[in-house]
């Protein structure tokens, strides 16, 4: 799958699988993945890699395809509507608010760092985006925001599991 995307466009999607019952049982795809341009690749003596993906859009699996050697779906592009600018700028102030009440007890290189990172963001969508991929570990929050398209849901979602941190 590595050696097909690095011969094409360097994309291919990303999608979590899931295992019903105890980890022994059928295992799935959960519906909405994301797209990711592959940004460097390292093999390893293995003949794993070492991957940097980029992640691109989230993506809806459509279609799984039969007889390939890995799995293979055909995707559609899954867009999140933007919030209106005053809403935006809105959200923008609380995520910032949230992330730095989650991060008060950590050094002051660590919280600049993560408010320069979220200064790279101008929109509330992206910045949800870039929090989640940076402060939650936990996967199935990952992928439910993953499939939160609401903006304005996902920055809530992202706000009430920041506000917990300190407490863990």
């Amino acid at each position: 799958m590595l050696k097909q995307a690095l011969e094409g466009d360097c994309v291919f999607a990303v999608g979590r699988e899931t295992k019903q019952g105890d980890g022994d049982g059928e295992s799935t795809i959960s519906p909405v993945g994301t797209a990711g341009l592959i940004r460097a690749s390292r093999e390893r003596e293995d003949g794993t890699s070492e991957l940097l993906l980029h992640g691109v859009i989230r993506v809806k699996f459509t279609e799984w395809i039969d007889g390939e050697v890995f799995p293979c779906a055909l995707i559609e592009p899954i867009t999140c509507e933007r919030l209106e600018p005053d809403q935006d700028q809105a959200a923008i102030r609380t995520l910032k608010g949230a992330v730095e009440d989650s991060l008060v007890n950590l050094p002051d290189e660590i919280r600049a760092g993560v408010m320069a990172m979220m200064d790279q963001a101008d929109e509330a969508g992206l910045m949800a985006d870039l929090i989640t991929q940076q402060l939650v570990q936990d996967v199935d929050l990952r992928q439910r925001l993953l499939e939160t398209l609401e903006v304005g849901k996902r920055v809530a979602v992202l706000c009430d599991y920041l506000h917990q941190m300190p407490n863990q």
